[in-house]
């Protein structure tokens, strides 16, 4: 059964439904101003629709349904004026058929001071527009009943008071450089005013009008008039504003962060600031080490906090690393190496989520791909410029930071201005607290937060206690038991081998050599990889991980696509980093870098004069040689009683030049001494290490 009041097109030509009958249905043609009901037989309508000659199509005057006119508003009036004008027509259900519309035409024109053309225009406009009240309200347009644009034959507006002239009539060529400098100076992020485009549209008026007087050109008003009501409020501001900028801070919001979420662990955010405080040394409380870099990890679900790291390592993906190990793991012996003693039912955040959200910059890359292979988390990277698909955690650093501001005004936190004028006082010097003590603070200010922060804005599931308070651990509570259930665990050092960063390794006979320093390890000697042979089968190089706290091992994967590991120590000849972390062994490399390339200038010049030296010697030599008419096979047959001669000279020489001025006279001294070292004693604390060193295998 089809439905009264749709249109459908047919045959470019758009019809209304206006009743059903027995045999068929009545339609009007809504596009012909002079249209009348028609008939249609129901099958030859439906075989059109069969057909798709016939489409259902989009209601043109479907806003009349909705407006809702003021009952006291001069179209509401004749509204409802012509309404009550064709009542007695419009009711009688057969009013659609010529010869029962016509008679009661007529008793209407009898009884009212009308015209059948009126009539006519009136039900006309009743049937094409959808049949209701509102289908005869008056149609607002600015054209003449001819169709044609209204002509403006003098300037729109109060005539001038104060300015001199009458005012320009805004013609279409006046629109048309209107639009020239709007679109020029306006629409677009050069952030111009309106005055100064209008500044710009009187320079080009002036050159292309110059015989009009200033008085004359269009004003301000006009230029502004024109711009408000031709270009929508949406279209200035998308022009306007930078499309990164326009996505993050402008454009509407149509959910919110935990409608696509499904639990505690579904998703977790992570993001990195600076700390707006300027801390001290640990080890020297004289010396201002500047604001450290905070961590934040946050469970998009709960709003805990879940994770953190704070120290002076500038955001990567070593220092996200971190971060992500105290998220996956118990919290309470890290906060007991600060003196904060909890339960695990305090922070009860342990094992990995489903999925991590981070900038692109620090989780993006083959690195970070172990953790979606081995462990199934998923990472998701924001675009550029996009700190608004982070919200939760973005807020978390506000929020954190505003714990501890108010209480350290005077102890470093920075302000606005970090001198206010010469001489004035510097904030940085007012610093007190060092790492240690900010760390404490930024815990107790999680804790805080997860236990006992009020998230009066958090939008609750459907199914969600009204009584619960909504606060962070109450929420993760509540959806381990409703939700997705418990974290999955992880073996704390696996996921710490697993995350730390890696680098490719090359293997010698000295051994694996990482960064410069060479490791060993017993698997590799029973592989016979150390061998000092051409033909050892060996591989030219192997992935390891390194923790860069401590450069003394290295965790060497022997297998592809495995997290399989042997542990690599630090061979004899690179003891010299024994008990150092990487960020000392590049320092150290780079100041042997530094001295190498100095005395590599000092060697050169010295191998210069060295050559120098020696040619100057071959020049003299060859001047000297004495050129000898013997054979050649004479003089080297004299070859060796030469060589006598010449080492018997050579004695000869050291006798007589050696000479003891003051002969020595030794004396043994018997050491009769009780205390007195043994041969064994001896040999114990002057030991002799040739036999191991050279020993065969």
């Amino acid at each position: 059964m089809l439905r009264i009041n749709d249109v459908y097109d047919y045959k470019q030509t758009k019809f209304r439904l206006l009743s059903e009958i027995t045999s068929g249905y009545i339609w009007i043609n809504i596009d012909d101003k002079s249209a009348m009901p028609e008939f249609i037989d129901r099958l030859s309508l439906n075989v059109l629709i069969e057909d798709e000659a016939c489409t259902l199509t989009q209601d043109p005057y479907e806003n009349l349904r909705l407006t809702n006119e003021p009952s006291a508003s001069s179209r509401a009036i004749k509204r409802d004026n012509n309404y009550a004008l064709i009542s007695p027509i419009i009711l009688d259900p057969d009013h659609y058929e010529a010869n029962v519309r016509g008679p009661l035409i007529n008793d209407v024109l009898a009884q009212n001071k009308t015209t059948k053309q009126t009539l006519y225009r009136l039900l006309r406009n009743y049937w094409q527009r959808g049949q209701t009240p509102n289908a005869l309200l008056p149609v607002r347009t600015n054209k003449r009943k001819d169709g044609k644009e209204r002509q403006i034959k003098k300037k729109l507006g109060r005539p001038r008071i104060y300015s001199d002239g009458k005012g320009m009539i805004i013609t279409d060529e006046i629109a048309r450089l209107f639009n020239l400098v709007i679109n020029r100076h306006l629409l677009n992020q050069s952030k111009h005013t309106i005055g100064y485009a209008y500044r710009k549209f009187q320079s080009i008026y002036r050159s292309k009008y110059p015989q009009i007087n200033d008085t004359e050109i269009p004003t301000i008003w006009q230029f502004k008039y024109h711009y408000d009501t031709n270009f929508s409020t949406l279209e200035k501001l998308r022009s306007r504003t930078n499309n990164k900028i326009f996505n993050k801070d402008i454009r509407p919001l149509h959910s919110t962060v935990n409608t696509h979420i499904l639990g505690p662990g579904s998703k977790y955010e992570i993001d990195a600031t600076i700390a707006d405080i300027y801390l001290l040394s640990d080890s020297d409380r004289a010396s201002i080490v500047g604001r450290p870099i905070i961590y934040l990890i946050a469970d998009v679900f709960s709003r805990m906090v879940t994770g953190f790291y704070i120290g002076f390592e500038n955001p990567s993906y070593v220092t996200s690393v971190q971060a992500i190990k105290t998220a996956v793991c118990d919290k309470t012996d890290i906060c007991k190496k600060f003196g904060i003693d909890i339960s695990s039912e305090d922070w009860p955040c342990i094992g990995l989520p489903e999925s991590i959200l981070a900038d692109r910059g620090e989780l993006l890359g083959s690195q970070i791909e172990t953790l979606e292979k081995s462990f199934s988390v998923r990472i998701e990277n924001t675009p550029a410029y996009r700190g608004d698909l982070k919200g939760i955690v973005e807020r978390y650093f506000n929020t954190i930071q505003a714990k501890f501001k108010p209480h350290t005004t005077k102890m470093g936190v920075v302000q606005g201005i970090k001198e206010v004028r010469r001489g004035g006082h510097d904030y940085r010097i007012d610093a007190t607290l060092t790492i240690t003590d900010f760390t404490k603070i930024i815990i107790n200010s999680i804790l805080m937060h997860n236990n006992h922060h009020l998230l009066a804005s958090y939008d609750r599931e459907a199914d969600m206690p009204p009584d619960m308070p909504l606060i962070p651990i109450e929420i993760w509570n509540w959806g381990l038991q409703n939700r997705t259930g418990q974290l999955r665990a992880v073996d704390a050092d696996s996921i710490h081998v697993a995350l730390l960063p890696r680098h490719t390794a090359t293997i010698s006979n000295l051994g694996i050599k990482l960064f410069g320093v060479y490791y060993t390890c017993s698997e590799i000697m029973q592989h016979g990889w150390l061998h000092r042979k051409g033909t050892v089968n060996r591989p030219r190089s192997i992935q390891v991980a390194y923790d860069l706290i401590d450069a003394s091992k290295i965790y060497i994967f022997y297998e592809d696509n495995s997290l399989n590991y042997w542990i690599g120590t630090l061979a004899d000849r690179s003891r010299e980093f024994k008990n150092c972390s990487w960020w000392e062994v590049w320092q150290v490399q780079k100041i042997q870098k530094v001295a190498n390339a100095k005395q590599e200038i000092k060697s050169s010049i010295a191998l210069t004069d060295l050559e120098d030296e020696i040619q100057a010697i071959l020049k003299e030599s060859e001047m000297k040689k004495n050129n000898s008419n013997e054979s050649k096979n004479s003089r080297i047959s004299k070859i060796r009683s030469n060589r006598d001669t010449e080492k018997a000279s050579e004695r000869h020489h050291q006798k007589q030049s050696h000479h003891i001025k003051n002969k020595t006279h030794l004396k043994v001294i018997k050491d009769d001494s009780p205390n007195s070292p043994s041969d064994e004693d001896l040999a114990l604390s002057n030991p002799i290490y040739t036999s191991l060193l050279f020993e065969d295998e």
